[in-house]
C-alpha cells in the first residue's frame, strides 16, 4: 500500500510541478504580448501626432506665404501709386 500511495504522491508533485510550470509560460506570453500591443499603441499615437503637427506646419508655411505676398503688392502698390 505505501509504495502506491508513493507514487501517486509522485505523480501528483510531478503533474504540480508541469502546472505551474505551463501557468508561468503562460503568463509570460500574456505578459509579452500585453508589451507588445502597449508599444504599438504608442507607435500609432506618435504617428497620429506627427502627422498632425507636420499637417499643422504646412498650413503656416502656406498662410506666411500668402500674408508675405499681400504685404509685398501692397508695399509695391505704395511705392509706385
Amino acid at each position: 500500500m505505501a509504495p502506491k500511495r508513493r507514487q501517486s504522491l509522485d505523480s501528483f508533485e510531478e503533474a504540480f510541478a508541469e502546472q505551474s510550470d505551463q501557468e508561468r509560460r503562460r503568463a509570460e506570453v500574456l505578459r509579452r504580448e500585453a508589451l507588445q500591443r502597449t508599444e504599438k499603441r504608442h507607435r500609432e499615437r506618435r504617428h497620429k501626432r506627427g502627422s498632425m503637427r507636420f499637417g499643422v506646419l504646412v498650413l503656416i508655411l502656406l498662410a506666411t506665404a500668402v500674408l508675405v505676398t499681400i504685404a509685398m503688392f501692397q508695399a509695391l502698390y505704395l511705392v509706385m501709386g
